[in-house]
């Protein structure tokens, strides 16, 4: 059994069909590369799976159970054992980094504060922003503020992590610290789904590549072959693009 299985998903933005019959099986411990074009329906899987987006069509289930997206509560238990992380930090400004982090688990949650809070030293330390507990987000850098928002996804304890595009809005010389963050949980045997333009290191934390144009998973494979065999025509020419630049 796996433990998240997405078949035949469809979805649409209005009259607009985004999604086309997409199968994807994830195994505990997998991280998933999505990569593709611009508007191939790589972050919309991520949405439609975190109930943001209605799917049309397919199914989704998590570890054997499947999830109902019309049902509110349905979609409340699936948001506890999985969470995203988006480009955009989305932290709240008036809070401290450690308040940022353990304010979902204790107001909504409700768990013991304290025991939430010695849970998000350690997050944030891992991240390594262990010395940064007291400071502001506008005290901190773009990569500083982004390694604090996937710190906070993680203190919901998600058994799956989704993570979109978290690089996109950073400086390069920032990017490398979101990364090393994110090598760090795949090594600890994170379950994630991610969606990146950064191919070299998609290429490395993968243990499988999805590549997705027009709204369809064209081919799926483990990252070597993807990137240096793929069996498609279409996967082909994106991924020598890809490369010369």
């Amino acid at each position: 059994m796996h433990h998240l299985d997405i078949k035949g998903l469809e979805a649409a933005y209005g009259a607009v069909p985004v999604l086309s019959g997409i199968d994807l099986p994830v195994a505990k411990g997998d991280v998933i590369g999505l990569i593709g074009p611009s508007g191939s329906g790589k972050s919309t899987i991520l949405r439609v799976l975190m109930g943001l987006i209605p799917p049309t069509a397919g199914t989704v289930t998590l570890e054997g159970n499947l999830v109902d997206y019309r049902d509110a509560a349905a979609v409340r238990r699936l948001r506890e054992r999985v969470a995203i992380v988006f480009q955009q930090y989305n932290l709240f400004q008036n809070m401290t980094v450690l308040e940022n982090v353990t304010v979902a688990p204790v107001k909504i949650r409700k768990r013991p504060k304290g025991e939430v809070e010695t849970e998000a030293r350690a997050l944030l330390a891992k991240v390594g922003l262990g010395d940064k507990l007291d400071r502001f987000p506008d005290q901190l850098s773009g990569g500083q503020q982004q390694r604090v928002a996937i710190a906070r996804a993680l203190a919901l304890k998600p058994e799956i992590l989704l993570l979109d595009e978290v690089t996109a809005a950073l400086d390069p010389e920032l990017v490398s610290e979101v990364l090393d963050s994110i090598r760090l949980l795949a090594e600890d045997g994170m379950t994630m789904l991610i969606v990146s333009h950064e191919m070299g290191f998609i290429r490395e934390v993968s243990s499988r590549v999805a590549f997705l144009d027009r709204g369809r998973i064209i081919e799926m494979d483990d990252a070597r072959t993807i990137f240096d065999a793929p069996r498609e025509e279409r996967t082909r020419s994106f991924v020598s693009k890809i490369l010369r630049h």
